[in-house]
């Protein structure tokens, strides 16, 4: 017997919505419900969810604890009667932080496709940070402590070793309980345009060091640019504060 045709309320495509983040590879046919959404219907759909976004973390080297909630559609929506909805994942959406979800009328008189809001949060081990800090602070061990926090609440990823990030400078101003993540720091500043710096060229049984004054300013471990003692430009990788070494 087919099935009936109904009119979907906005907490019907939401439960419908949420069972998609579940379903298997390929596109899934979800079957009309009732006005009235039942609790073991949303028990279910909380299930298929969670089932949806453990799959989708498989393979992780980190196991992270998730949440997963769905938010609402837009109540000005006045959807036409569909028997058949078809819940999907939009071209580069991931379960991750805030996404969304799509639904599309398949079998009614009027086609129809709406996205739902949903979001995921992601909690494991970070380093988060004790008291404000000003930007330009250089971080220190004691700035952070070890907690869980959500990894998805922004793109940027968090940063789990703290050898990664002791010594860093804070690349803007951050709040106490803020989780580092790779977008907050940045190598700090070994010298300023203009220093004089002294430069080491190492060879086969030799060593050469001369004078030089750095035209740009120098972070440890990366490329500066050199005006050698005799106007010639070049370039070396910064060691320390007064140390550049040439690549020969």
């Amino acid at each position: 017997m087919p099935a009936p045709v109904f009119s979907l309320s906005l907490w019907s495509a939401l439960a419908l919505a949420a069972s998609a983040l579940v379903a298997p590879a390929g596109a899934q046919e979800i079957p009309p419900v009732g006005q009235e959404v039942t609790p073991e219907f949303v028990a279910a759909t909380q299930h298929w969810l969670d089932a949806a976004v453990e799959k989708s973390q498989a393979g992780q080297t980190l196991p992270l604890r998730m949440e997963v909630s769905v938010g609402s559609l837009d109540a000005r929506l006045r959807l036409a009667p569909c028997a058949r909805v078809e819940p999907y994942i939009p071209v580069g959406t991931r379960l991750w932080g805030r996404s969304r979800l799509g639904l599309r009328c398949v079998d009614g008189a009027a086609r129809w496709n709406v996205f739902l809001p949903v979001t995921v949060k992601a909690f494991g081990p970070a380093w988060v940070l004790r008291d404000n800090v000003v930007a330009g602070t250089v971080l220190g061990p004691n700035d952070a402590v070890e907690a869980e926090a959500d990894w998805a609440a922004e793109v940027s990823p968090v940063v789990g070793d703290a050898a990664q990030w002791v010594g860093q400078v804070a690349a803007r101003s951050l709040a106490a309980g803020q989780p580092v993540r790779q977008s907050m720091i940045k190598a700090a500043q070994a010298f300023p345009a203009g220093a004089a710096v002294r430069v080491v060229a190492k060879g086969s049984g030799f060593e050469v060091t001369s004078d030089a004054q750095a035209i740009t300013p120098g972070v440890v471990g990366q490329m500066v640019r050199l005006r050698m003692e005799n106007g010639r430009i070049t370039s070396g990788v910064v060691v320390d504060a007064t140390t550049v070494r040439l690549a020969l």
